[in-house]
């Protein structure tokens, strides 16, 4: 009896030590991945990778916890202008063909207001890595009504300097500016099999 009751405590314990990590992923029909740069200096130019997915990780309802992947194809870069997009795609800017992906690896993620957080991580872009903050806004898990699975909500905003990754250094901030403001939305399907 002694041992039975041993060998249940340390079952017990060990079960309340074990958190289970839900996995979400983007929803490619909610979800999208755009950026804006100004063209010299007086109109904002917009764009998105179309090709993409991204993983969120947590054991917390509220995502406080949260760890971040994200995977785009250089080469699914849109800007509604195809002779834009061929350049874009082309050694002066991405150069897709050499470096066919741009990842992002999460690394913290700081609470900052309500269902707000500061999300650093590492941006490869171009052959470069660097870390980079972002501002995460947690905009709350409801049920699919199509899919009958909770889904999640999310939207990342911030801003990186094309410089950093060496993108496009033939064309100086007076006529594509430096800094490349970022707005991701998405909608996220918790997929454990559930």
């Amino acid at each position: 009896m002694k041992k039975l009751m041993i060998i249940l405590s340390a079952f017990f314990v060990l079960t309340a030590f074990t958190t289970v990590v839900s996995t979400w992923q983007n929803d490619d029909p909610h979800s999208q991945l755009g950026f804006t740069v100004t063209h010299l200096g007086i109109a904002d130019v917009s764009g998105t990778f179309n090709d993409f997915d991204v993983a969120v990780k947590s054991s917390k309802p509220d995502f406080s916890d949260a760890s971040i992947e994200l995977t785009a194809k250089t080469a699914s870069i849109d800007t509604r202008v195809e002779a834009r997009n061929n350049h874009l795609k082309s050694a002066d800017f991405f150069d897709a063909e050499k470096y066919p992906t741009l990842t992002f690896k999460s690394t913290s993620l700081k609470k900052s207001g309500k269902n707000q957080y500061k999300l650093t991580g590492d941006l490869s872009l171009h052959g470069v890595t660097k870390p980079v903050t972002m501002n995460l806004l947690y905009k709350g898990t409801v049920e699919n009504p199509m899919s009958k699975k909770p889904t999640a909500g999310f939207q990342v905003t911030g801003t990186i300097k094309r410089s950093d990754f060496n993108v496009g250094p033939g064309f100086p901030a007076p006529m594509i500016s430096d800094e490349v403001r970022i707005k991701a939305d998405g909608e996220f399907i918790q997929n454990d099999g559930k």
